[in-house]
This record gives structure tokens, sequence and C-alpha cells, in this order.
């Protein structure tokens, strides 16, 4: 039997993450490198994977910023 962990780590891979958020690797890893989007962790010697609860809590806060009125 299977039971999940409410909270637990969930790793997600670039395609899913870009997918998520709405952009392109590129631009996923301009913002890390600016600081404004959570780095990978290494999971292998050429793999990275994101938290997901780290991208949700990104989103979330993008999500919470005043809007711009059109």
């Amino acid at each position: 039997m299977v039971t999940e962990t409410i909270g637990a780590p969930r790793l997600e891979r670039l395609r899913a993450v870009c997918a998520r958020v709405g952009v392109g690797r590129s631009t996923i890893y301009r913002w890390i490198a600016e600081g404004k989007f959570p780095a990978p962790a290494r999971i292998g010697d050429h793999t990275a994977a994101w938290d997901a609860r780290l991208v949700d809590r990104w989103i979330e806060a993008r999500l919470a910023r005043p809007r711009i009125a059109a």
C-alpha cells in the first residue's frame, strides 16, 4: 500500500517547471542568475530538479502582487 504524506517534497524537472510558470528555459535560468527564481537541486551528475513546493511559493508570491490595471 502506498501512502502519500501531505506536503512531502516532490521534484520537478525543467520541462515541467517551464510549463507551470509559462516561460522558456533561458528565462528560468536568467531569473535564477538574477536571484528572482529558486535554483534547482542537483540530483545526479548531470541532472537537476526543482522542489515543487518552492516553485508553488514563487507562483503564489507572483499572484499576490498588485495587478496592473488595463
